[in-house]
C-alpha cells in the first residue's frame, strides 16, 4: 500500500529519528539501570507499542481531533508526570535498609516493564504531534487504505526504536549488572534511575504547546 521509493525514504529518516536521544531511549536507560537487561527490553517493547497505539489512532483521525482539544492534551501530560514521578519515588529505594533495596531491585517483571512502557509513551503528548507532524508527509490518500499506510509507516518506527532503545537499555543493565546491583552500588543506580524519571517528569511539566509543535 505504501509507494517502494516512499518507503526506501522513510525507513533511513524513521532511523535517524529512532537514534536521536529522547524521552523513550532516557527511560529504557533508567530501566536498565534499575532492574536490570530483561526489563529494560520490555519496557523499550512497551514503549513501541504505545507508539503504534498512536499511529492507529492518527490514523483514524482521533489524534487530530485530541490536539485540537488543549483540556484533553494537559489531561494526557499531567497523567504521564505522576506516573513518572511514582516511577522516580519507586526507583529512589526509600527502604528501612539496603537489604531491602536491593531486593526490590529485582522485582520488575518484564511484564509490568512493558506495561510501564506502554503507559509512559501514552502519557507524552509530543509523540501525538510528532505522528501528525511526520507520517502524512509519506501517506498518499490514491494508493488505497489511509489507516493501512499508517501502520506499515508506524511498524518502522516502532521496530527501529524497539531495537535501539532496547540495546541501549541492555548495555545500561549490563553496566549495571558489572557494578552490582546490590548494596550501595544498586543504591546509587536507583537513584540515578530516580533522577531519569523525575527528569522526564520536569520535561513535561514545563511542555507548551507550541513546544510540542
Amino acid at each position: 500500500m505504501v509507494d517502494p521509493l516512499v518507503l526506501l525514504t522513510f525507513i533511513p529518516a524513521a532511523l535517524l529519528l529512532n537514534l536521536t536521544p529522547g524521552p523513550d531511549m532516557m527511560f529504557c536507560l533508567g530501566q536498565g539501570l534499575r532492574y536490570g537487561k530483561r526489563a529494560a527490553f520490555a519496557a523499550s517493547g512497551g514503549v513501541s507499542m504505545g507508539g503504534l497505539v498512536h499511529v492507529f489512532l492518527a490514523g483514524l483521525g482521533l489524534s487530530t481531533a485530541i490536539a485540537a482539544l488543549p483540556y484533553a492534551l494537559d489531561v494526557i501530560r499531567w497523567i504521564g508526570v505522576v506516573y513518572l514521578l511514582w516511577l522516580a519515588w519507586s526507583s529512589w529505594g526509600v527502604r528501612t535498609s539496603v537489604k531491602d533495596s536491593t531486593r526490590d531491585a529485582v522485582s520488575l517483571t518484564p511484564t509490568r516493564a512493558f506495561w510501564q512502557g506502554l503507559v509512559v509513551n501514552l502519557t507524552n503528548p509530543k509523540f501525538i504531534f510528532f505522528v501528525l507532524a511526520f507520517l502524512p508527509q509519506f501517506v498518499d490518500g490514491n494508493r488505497g487504505s489511509v489507516l493501512g499506510q499508517f501502520l506499515i509507516l508506524g511498524l518502522v518506527i516502532g521496530f527501529g526504536g524497539f531495537l535501539i532503545n532496547g540495546m541501549i537499555g541492555v548495555m545500561s543493565g549490563v553496566f549495571s549488572q558489572k557494578l552490582g546491583r546490590g548494596g550501595r552500588a544498586g543504591l546509587i543506580l536507583s537513584r540515578i534511575s530516580a533522577l531519569i524519571f523525575v527528569g522526564l517528569a520536569i520535561r513535561l511539566v514545563w511542555m507548551e504547546k507550541g513546544a510540542l509543535l
